[in-house]
């Protein structure tokens, strides 16, 4: 599904204020400390709370292959000006449907300053783009709004609700269903030409975590 162009560990993303790469080796520590916390961690599916030390390098090296032989798209989340320093994830995976999911992480010290809005739209820009699929897919937990919200602003629309299996978080849980066409996304883009934004900021965001990139 992804093609040649998002294999190569050069790869990455620019926005106003992030730069999404391929993770690294290097990235271990960061992970450790900011997806194992209890607020990131409990909005997950997979991200165990305390983060197993030896789980880390594994999931690293599980991401940068899946990457290399195009079975997902999963990259660091970081600020433009230090393209080391990892403050979250993001990560598009294939699913049955042959419509990709996407799903998202952000360390707590990075909350509330719009950058997995940010992360989001990069990504489903690069997806419409590179890929030819229909639509894109995304969920998050119900009691996470600041979540849903990030994912309103980027067109998403809601689908319903059901449960979902968390397996790290040791049960079914409700969690809502979100969608975004190709066509939606198309409008978006072109009233983005013309001035308009994708959607209003009418509120503060206090950026929790949807999902994560992948199991870890």
């Amino acid at each position: 599904m992804f093609p040649e162009l998002t294999r190569d560990d050069v790869f990455r993303l620019e926005t106003r204020r992030l730069w999404l790469r391929w993770t690294r080796m290097a990235d271990a520590s960061a992970i450790l400390r900011l997806a194992g916390e209890k607020a990131v961690a409990e909005m997950t599916a997979a991200i165990p709370h305390p983060y197993p030390v030896d789980a880390v390098e594994p999931f690293i090296f599980a991401m940068r292959k899946g990457n290399a032989l195009g079975e997902h798209l999963v990259l660091a989340i970081t600020p433009r000006a230090k393209p080391n320093e990892l403050i979250g994830m993001i990560g598009a995976h294939k699913q049955a449907t042959g419509i990709p999911f996407i799903g998202y992480w952000l360390g707590t010290p990075h909350w509330g300053k719009g950058f997995a809005t940010e992360a989001v739209q990069a990504l489903i820009d690069t997806l419409f783009t590179l890929v030819d699929v229909p639509a894109i897919d995304a969920d998050t937990r119900v009691i996470n709004p600041a979540s849903r919200r990030v994912l309103e602003k980027s067109g998403f629309r809601q689908e319903g609700s059901f449960l979902k299996s968390l397996p790290a978080r040791g049960g079914l849980f409700p969690c809502e269903q979100f969608r975004l066409d190709r066509s939606t996304w198309s409008a978006l883009k072109s009233w983005g030409s013309s001035g308009w934004a994708h959607a209003p900021d009418l509120l503060p965001e206090v950026e929790a975590a949807s999902g994560e990139p992948c199991p870890a």
